[in-house]
C-alpha cells in the first residue's frame, strides 16, 4: 500500500484508500513486534486484529492480503473454515467457536487510520514504506 507510513511502534494509512466494508492486510508492530494484521473498514470506524486463527495459529487470508467472507459477510479462516464476526472478531463457526480473534488497537485520526498508541510515538521521526 503506498499511503503506509511507520514511526517505531506506529502504522499509519490513509482511510480513503480502503474501500468501504473491505479487509486488507497491513505489517505492523504490535507489542514491539513485526505482526500481519487485518483492518476491516466499516465507513468511518476502522478494526484491527492479528492475522492469526485462534484454531491452528494460521493466517486467516488465503493469499497474502486475500481474504475470503461468507455469504453474511463475516471473515472466514482459509486454512479451516472458522468464521468471524467483524463486529467484534468472535468465532461464530467453525474449529474455534467461542473464541476472538486478537484485537490490535486502532484509531481514525484525521484521516488516517492509526495503529497503536499515538502518544508513546509522537517524537519518533517518520519512515515512509516503499
Amino acid at each position: 500500500m503506498s499511503s503506509l507510513s511507520s514511526r517505531e511502534g506506529l502504522t499509519r494509512v490513509a482511510i480513503d484508500t480502503l474501500e468501504d466494508g473491505s479487509c486488507v492486510e497491513v505489517e505492523a508492530r504490535v507489542d514491539g513486534e513485526a505482526e500481519s494484521v487485518v483492518l476491516h473498514r466499516d465507513g468511518d470506524a476502522v478494526r484491527a486484529w492479528l492475522n492469526l486463527c485462534p484454531h491452528a495459529g494460521r493466517r486467516l487470508d488465503w493469499a497474502p492480503g486475500r481474504f475470503l467472507r461468507s455469504k453474511a459477510g463475516d471473515l472466514v479462516c482459509a486454512a479451516h473454515g472458522a468464521s468471524f464476526s467483524l463486529a467484534d472478531g468472535q468465532c461464530i463457526a467453525g474449529p474455534c467457536r467461542g473464541e476472538s480473534l486478537r484485537a490490535v488497537e486502532v484509531s481514525v485520526v484525521d484521516g488516517e487510520i492509526v495503529l497503536g498508541d499515538p502518544a508513546a510515538d509522537a517524537a519518533a521521526p517518520v519512515r515512509t514504506a516503499d
